[in-house]
């Protein structure tokens, strides 16, 4: 049973409602508390887990079972990127009440590459079946390369599209009343938050890179693979307050990542030769990562 074009409308205008509140709520917050972020990341989660129930209606335990997986893998992947954001935000010392129209741009690009890539990415694996190396090479690549960084490893100043904007665009010296323009002796610029912006919208493009061929490792379901991605990119700006106010779910988040992305690298690799892993065994492998993960952070925290 495939979704029909009223279920795909319905779908992106809850999505664009979700957005809303989101905005509307941060934005009327003079203080956001980590006790405020806490709950709203906690209601973003049951939503992404609510929404499996659809999953299992339209396609069955099978796809249900690749949904939460991706949708799991998916949040880990948003919560590496968020620690990017987090060094962004304070390479450029971005002001409090300038974060949140960054991060909602940050949120609604991140959907549309995703959207856009795994569109390309599940035409690709239909019409050449050699992409399946490709993609699967790429994953055990970006696997071992988290796995050789340290978070947040990221310099502003070497990003391209920065240096590009700030060659060719009018930037004042100060964010002003904290929006992307400020007008100063009678002329219009650009404050440096449209830098924020143009280096945030680079690495949403870069983590879209990365996380598509992970889906499509998980699920060639083009439903799946998307709304699983959506739903995970949804309340990321409740999740990045939550890990601005300090909170470290795991110590070692990219180890984590770096052996799960080797693993489904490899089972991509294997599909190409008729080797199907079923996906509770995906599934399992990253509760077991989690659950590892947790344990060793809060072991060393008691040491």
């Amino acid at each position: 049973m495939q979704p029909s074009i009223y279920f795909w409308i319905a779908f992106h205008l809850v999505i664009i409602i979700f957005l809303i509140i989101d905005f509307i709520y941060w934005e009327r917050k003079k203080r956001i508390t980590f006790r405020d972020s806490l709950f709203w990341t906690v209601i973003w989660i049951a939503i992404g887990f609510f929404f499996s129930i659809i999953i299992l209606e339209f396609y069955g335990m099978e796809e249900f079972i690749k949904y939460i997986t991706a949708y799991i893998a998916e949040k880990m992947l948003s919560i590496d990127n968020l620690f990017v954001f987090l060094v962004i935000f304070t390479y450029f010392a971005v002001p409090e009440r300038s974060k949140h129209i960054v991060l909602l741009a940050g949120i609604v690009c991140a959907a549309v590459f995703r959207a856009i890539f795994i569109f390309a990415g599940v035409i690709l694996l239909q019409m050449f079946h050699w992409m399946v190396y490709i993609f699967g090479a790429l994953l055990i690549y970006t696997g071992f390369k988290i796995a050789g960084e340290v978070r947040g490893s990221v310099d502003p100043q070497k990003n391209k599209a920065v240096n590009l904007a700030k060659k060719f665009l009018p930037i004042a010296p100060t964010y002003g009343e904290g929006g992307f323009t400020v007008k100063q002796n009678g002329k219009r610029l650009f404050t440096p938050l449209i830098l924020v912006l143009v280096a945030i919208e680079t690495t949403d493009i870069m983590f879209a890179l990365d996380s598509v061929p992970a889906v499509l490792a998980i699920t060639r379901e083009f439903f799946t693979a998307y709304t699983s991605n959506i739903m995970a990119v949804l309340g990321l700006r409740a999740l990045y307050f939550l890990l601005e106010h300090g909170l470290r779910l795991v110590e070692n988040l990219e180890k984590g990542l770096a052996v799960y992305l080797v693993y489904l690298g490899l089972a991509f690799i294997l599909s190409a030769f008729g080797i199907d892993i079923p996906p509770y065994v995906s599934l399992l492998l990253i509760i077991i990562i989690i659950i590892f993960l947790t344990i060793a952070s809060k072991l060393k925290q008691h040491s």
